[in-house]
Formats: C-alpha cells, structure tokens, sequence
C-alpha cells in the first residue's frame, strides 16, 4: 500500500493519485503560494504523469472554499459544436467522431488562478505553476502500474486512432511499469500555455494547431468552437448533514445526485448501524438507487433544459426517498450505466483556504485521438449525449453533456472540514457516500475510512450485470444477507480499483491536517 497516515500543522496538505503530482502542488505551498495556486500545478503536472484519466484535452470542476464561508464552483465542461455533423444512431464511444465537445480544463484553471489573485491575494506567477508539468513531459516520469494496465487493456481498441501508437507507444510497444515515459510534443503544448496564459489553448496558435489536428482527425469541431468554451462560476448546492453541510456542483453534474443520496441517509440514524454490516450497505445502495432515478429524469445542461434542483433537494423529497427504502427488501434497478474515469485533486494552505477539483478525460484515454502535432489526447464526453430528440440531454449546438463529476466539501460552522472526490462515473456518488458516512458518521480518520470494503452497483468493464460489486473483504455473512434481501451481489477483490480512487484531506477546528488518497491508487497526499 503507497499510501500513509498524514498528520500536519497548518502548513497545509495535497492529495492527487500520483505522488510526483502531489510533490507539484507542496512546492507551490512551499514557496507562499495557495490552495488554488497548488491545486493548478497538480492538475497540469496530472495532464502529464496520468494521461490515461486526465490532460489537457479534457474538463475540470473546481469548488473553492475558505474559513470566512465564501463558496464557489467552477464547471469546467466543454461545448457541442456550433455545426454539428450527421448523427446516425449513437454516438462513437472512441475516436474522432466521439470527440464532439470543447475542453474546458485550461479555462477552468484561469477562472481558479483569477480567483485566487482578486480573493486570496495570489502570488505566484501563472508560469511557475507548470514548472513541473514541463519537467515531466520533457524529461520524462516512471510509467504507474495504473497507466501500463490501461494501455495494456485498450491497446487493440486505441492503437489504431490517429496520433495515439505514436504518442504513448513511441518505440513500437506499450512503455513498460517504471519505464522513463517523455511527451516532447505535450511539452511544448504545456510551454506556450505557461508562458501565454489559457488564451493560447482557445484562441492562439495552439489553439489553431489543436483545430486543424482534430479535423484532420474527422472530429466537427472548429477554432471557433474552442474560442466559445467557456468555465462557469456558479454558487454551489447545498444539503444539510448531521449538523454540518455539504456542497458540490450544480448541474450538468451530478453533484445533486451525491447530495440526494447524503441527504435521504440523513433521515437514518446511521450511527446506530454497525459499520460494514448488511444493514449498512443495503441502506447506502437504496439510497442510491432513489438518487439515481431522478439523476437519469433530471439531469442535464440547465441552459437547454429545466433541472428541478431546489425540489430533488427539498425535505419533502428526501424524507419521501427515505420512507420508500424498505430495510429488508432491494428494490428493482433498471438503472442505465454511465461510465468514465477522472482524477481527484484536493489541497489546502496555511490559512484553511481549500480546493477540491476532479478532472477528466471520461472515459480511460478519452476518445483516443491526439490533436495532430500537440501531443494532446482529446476526451470523448460528447458520447455521453442522446441523439434522441426528445431526450433531456440530447445533444444540441453548444450544449453541455450530462457530466458524472462531482467533487465536494463538507462545512463545520460554515468552515472546510473535508474535501473529497473520487475518480468513477456512476460509482462516484456510491464511493462518496461509503466515505462520507465513515468520516462523519463513525468518525474515522481519511485512511482507514478510505480503506475499508466498498460497493458498485452497476456495469463494470469485466462483468455487464447491474449486480451489486461488494470487496470481498466484507465478509461472507454480509453477502449472504444482502442475497437474502434480493440483491443480486458479485465478488470484486478486496482492495479492487473497481470501487474508486477517492481521496480526502481533514481540515480540524485547530487548523491541524489529515489525509490520505486511496490504497487502491498510486496516489500520496502530503504535508507542508
């Protein structure tokens, strides 16, 4: 296991899946700089060193906060284009034709680096903060188990797409576990980003080199298009817990959706459960399973479509989805998957300002196509629209896909306590809950609360049932008495990747912090 108890002063503490990244973000604290300035420079060095679930060519969600109670979001989600082509049937999961929407990722750190010049008083310069993201694409990095796996597992599917052998399988073949892996291209991508600001993603001669390699490609989208692409500042949602509050993203996120599920569990008292018991899962994954319902009804971009996020949070709702949850009955799940993957970022500094970001290139290496010479791996979230008409998140020029991102704090007295998030689509707001309710509920500390056995349910890669994945280390007496309520219920291995890579950081009333990111990641966090 990579990971460790930390414990610090008020120095301040990152987390990240790579533990290189998060040596990125303590060097910008180090050196004076804030939460928002650490939390860039993990999230470009992240572009690099994880480009299997993040990079510039993808989208970023941000929430902000501070120890005065001033919260923000950033919704960093790319754009259908203005023109949209022919769509027959559904959209391509891979390729050019599955790269429909702008990326955001860029913008979204220029909205975070302006805030944190006008509120925090930031100081450190915009080009030091990819310093060691330039490092690591020119000079290289060791290759992480997690990125040989996934270049392993998708190399018939993606070998064949334009750019992608050449960028991350230079010699001919798959870069082997510690290997020196170097982006010369991306590197230069990342130089004329540090040294002229976000503008050169979307409207500079990057931006017009990123154009032509994705038509070229055969994707739809135009210069133009990247040049509309802009991140939201939005207030963020809000559910009460346990005497506390929880905040994340507004739609087309499913930040209500981990809301809804925390807010139904705050009808119960969870605490009189015994942790890990059946009792304890079957309440979780009925909870889950009302959140999902209005998530795949509702959710979509709220400027095409009208989202009811103050009535799916009402009172009124929760306590109708916690009378609808029968203790010893499943109800029936004819749930559509949505997967994907991400990366979770979270920092904090000395004056208990803090960050949770989650970027992505949706799903494993997006849509497999790099942007002509830029070195640049484009998402495929464009896949995730209907071509339906009728449907609410039908795809429509210059709309916002439906978005599974949704990192999140969780506020005492109006102060940051925890900031979490994890990387896994519709298991995000399922790892989420089996966290929250740890942390705050049971009262563990980050890393046991991140360790111990955790559920799916749905669709996995390996196994297309929507049973109910449980780690195996649950125990035995729990799956047979979650079978016996009518779960269908199938063993993962303990310590599976499949349950997410979530990662939290502890901010108590003394300033003193604690945090881990998962031990199923190659993640770290430290300490200032």
């Amino acid at each position: 296991m990579r990971d460790t108890r930390l414990a610090g002063p008020t120095g301040g503490m990152v987390t990240s899946p790579h533990a290189l990244a998060s040596e990125a973000g303590c060097d910008v604290l180090r050196a004076g700089g804030n939460a928002i300035e650490a939390a860039i420079a993990i999230g470009a060095a992240l572009c690099v060193t994880y480009p299997h679930f993040t990079g510039l060519g993808g989208d970023a969600f941000w929430v902000i906060g501070d120890r005065e109670g001033t919260l923000r979001t950033l919704s960093g989600i790319g754009q259908a284009p203005a023109q949209l082509p022919a769509l027959d049937g559904a959209i391509p999961l891979r390729g050019a034709a599955s790269a429909l929407t702008t990326a955001a990722t860029v913008d979204a750190w220029q909205h975070a680096y302006e805030i944190s010049k006008s509120a925090w008083g930031g100081t450190q310069s915009w080009s030091s903060l990819f310093d060691r993201a330039l490092n690591y694409a020119g000079d290289g990095f060791p290759v992480t188990p997690s990125q040989h796996f996934w270049q392993s597992l998708r190399a018939d599917e993606l070998n064949t797409l334009p750019g992608f052998a050449a960028t991350f399988a230079p010699h001919g073949r798959i870069p082997a576990v510690d290997e020196r892996f170097t982006q010369p291209a991306l590197a230069k991508s990342i130089e004329r980003i540090a040294r002229f600001g976000a503008h050169e993603f979307y409207e500079g001669e990057l931006a017009e080199r990123i154009a032509r390699g994705l038509q070229q490609a055969g994707s739809p989208l135009t210069s133009s298009d990247l040049a509309r692409t802009r991140a939201r500042d939005e207030a963020p949602l809000r559910v009460a817990y346990r005497g506390g509050e929880l905040v994340s993203l507004r739609p087309p996120t499913q930040g209500v959706t981990t809301l809804q599920i925390m807010g139904t569990l705050d009808r119960f008292d969870i605490g009189a459960i015994r942790e890990g018991s059946a009792d304890y899962y079957h309440l979780l994954v009925e909870a889950v399973k009302c959140a999902f319902v209005d998530r795949d009804r509702f959710v979509s971009d709220p400027e095409f479509n009208t989202v009811p996020v103050e009535q799916m949070l009402s009172p009124a709702t929760l306590d109708a989805h916690a009378r609808s949850i029968d203790p010893h009955r499943a109800r029936e799940w004819p749930h559509v998957f949505h997967p994907g993957d991400t990366v979770f970022i979270g920092a904090t500094d000395s004056q208990g300002r803090s960050v949770s970001v989650l970027q992505t290139v949706y799903f494993d290496w997006g849509s497999g196509v790099v942007a002509g010479d830029t070195g640049i791996l484009w998402h495929n979230r464009g896949a995730s629209f209907s071509t339906h008409p009728a449907h609410h998140n039908a795809v429509q020029p210059g709309k916002r896909p439906f978005h599974t991102l949704n990192p999140g704090m969780y506020l005492k007295d109006g102060r940051p306590y925890l900031l979490f998030g994890t990387q896994g689509a519709d298991g995000q707001p399922q790892t989420l809950a089996a966290i929250l309710t740890r942390l705050i509920d049971y009262g563990m500390d980050p890393l046991t609360a991140l360790a111990r056995p955790r559920f799916l349910l749905g669709k996995t890669f390996s196994d297309t049932r929507d049973a109910l994945k449980l780690e195996e280390d649950a125990g035995a007496d729990v799956f047979a008495a979650l079978a016996a309520r009518g779960h269908e219920v199938s063993a993962i291995p303990t310590q599976s990747p499949l349950a997410g890579h979530p990662g939290v950081i502890r901010i108590d009333a003394d300033g003193a912090v604690s945090g881990a990111h998962d031990p199923r990641s190659d993640g770290r966090a430290l300490s200032v």
